[in-house]
Parts: C-alpha cells; structure tokens; sequence
C-alpha cells in the first residue's frame, strides 16, 4: 500500500511537471506567434526559429572575437578626450556633453546618424529613446545587435532646438568622424537618414532616390547604404517595409564583400 501511494503521488507530480512544461511551452510559442502576426501586419516577413528551443541568435551574427589588447587604445582614447573638450564651433556654449560614438570598436557595420537630440545630450549616446529602441529593431532585422555594431553621428554636439546642422558645424565635425571610420575600418556603413547621407555622399538627393543603390565612402571606397531615419519612421511607419528592403540589400551587399576593403 505505501509502495502504491507512494508510485501514484510520484506519478501525479510528473503529470503536473509535464503539464507546466507544455503549458509554459505554448506560452513562448503564443508570444512569438503575436511577434509573427505584428511584424507580417507591416508587411515584414519575419524570421522563424526550427524550434522554439532555437534562440533568436540563429539569426542574429556572431560578435566579432575581442582582441587580447586593443593596440587603437590610445587613439581612440586621444580622440574621445578632443571630443569632449572641443570649441570649435558655437554648438558647445548650449551642449549638455558631447555625443562622441558607441559600441564595437572593431565593427564591420558603421552606422552614421545626422545629430544628438535631447535624449542623447542628457545621455552622451548615440540614438536613445523611442528612435534608438526602433533603431535596434532594424539592426536585429540585419541580424546584428545594437553592441555587434559602432553607432556614430555626423555632429557630436545637439544643435539648438533640434535643428538641422549648418555646413560650418559639419566641417568642424568630419575630422573627428573620419578618425573614427579610419580606426574602426568598417566594412559597410549604413547612413541613417537624409543629413547623414548628404554629408557623407556630398549630394542633396532625397533619401528615396538615393536607397537602393550601392554607394560607396572614402579612399578605401567602403559600400555604403542609405535608409531612413528611425524618427522619421516613428511618424511614417508604412515605411518600415523599405527600411526592411534596404537592411536585405545592405546585407546582401556586406555577404558579397571580402575581409579586406
């Protein structure tokens, strides 16, 4: 009789185990179905995981190996302290701090934005708030995520009242940006947005005619790409679906380079 009991009450608790399981299961698998019928409503086709035990890293690249030492060391940190204390132009009399750049060092994919706004003034990061949240979806659409990647500005102070960058403000800027492509030698840079793509591309062409065209950046003629501004996407969401055409395209782009540019 104990022997009975004791196989029952054991048996009733791995039928409760099993249940949980299942049920928490299908809990994952009814969120990932609402993420699937979220995205495929804007008209984007999602990635899907073989099996719910797939991480979403299956998608996701692999984060570069780390360097034992950083011999850029002492450049970047050189080049972090002008930043900081630079006054050439009148944007620092009303800056918070400066926006100097953020993540992998060694990066193959750069992404420039046009300026600092509020959020990143008060932050010293690149693309916070509501726009840096949309930002990292796209770049998890890439299958990158936002610290696989080194998010820069072509101004690294906030301009007044968010206003668009003057020419003067820019030229002031570009030393200071070009130093940062130079050491990070990327494979592949993503200009978010049209002040961005002016800038870099030194063409006043609106942002629709200039995605979907491989173009490329400096000496080293590095392929460059041109999308939307995250923001501009938070007024517009219908265009979500281009950005989305324009990571596939700028991935396909970066599949077909070499390790060298």
């Amino acid at each position: 009789m104990p022997s009975t009991r004791s196989s029952s009450g054991t048996s009733g608790r791995i039928r409760n185990s099993v249940m949980s399981e299942s049920m928490d299961r299908h809990g994952r698998l009814g969120q990932l179905g609402l993420k699937t019928q979220y995205l495929q409503a804007m008209g984007i086709q999602p990635w899907v995981p073989r099996d719910d035990s797939a991480a979403v890293n299956d998608n996701v690249a692999d984060a570069p190996p780390v360097a034992a030492r950083d011999a850029a060391a002492p450049a970047w940190a050189d080049l972090e302290a002008r930043v900081a204390s630079c006054t050439l132009c009148g944007l620092h009399e009303g800056r918070t701090q400066t926006v100097f750049g953020t993540g992998n060092r060694q990066a193959d994919w750069l992404i420039i934005g046009e300026a600092p706004g509020a959020d990143e003034d008060r932050q010293g990061e690149p693309f916070v708030g509501r726009a840096g949240l949309l930002l990292n979806e796209m770049l998890l659409a890439a299958g990158y995520r936002r610290e696989q990647v080194y998010i820069a500005n072509i101004l690294k102070c906030r301009p007044p009242n968010n206003r668009n960058p003057h020419a003067d403000e820019v030229q002031c800027c570009h030393g200071y940006l070009q130093q940062q492509i130079d050491l990070i030698q990327p494979r592949l840079i993503l200009a978010v947005g049209g002040i961005a793509a002016h800038n870099l591309l030194g063409t006043d062409g609106p942002v629709g005619k200039l995605r979907g065209t491989e173009h490329h950046y400096g000496d080293r003629q590095i392929p460059l790409v041109v999308t939307y501004h995250p923001a501009y996407l938070l007024r517009s969401p219908l265009e979500k679906r281009k950005v989305w055409a324009d990571l596939q395209f700028a991935r396909r782009i970066f599949n077909s380079t070499g390790r060298d540019i």
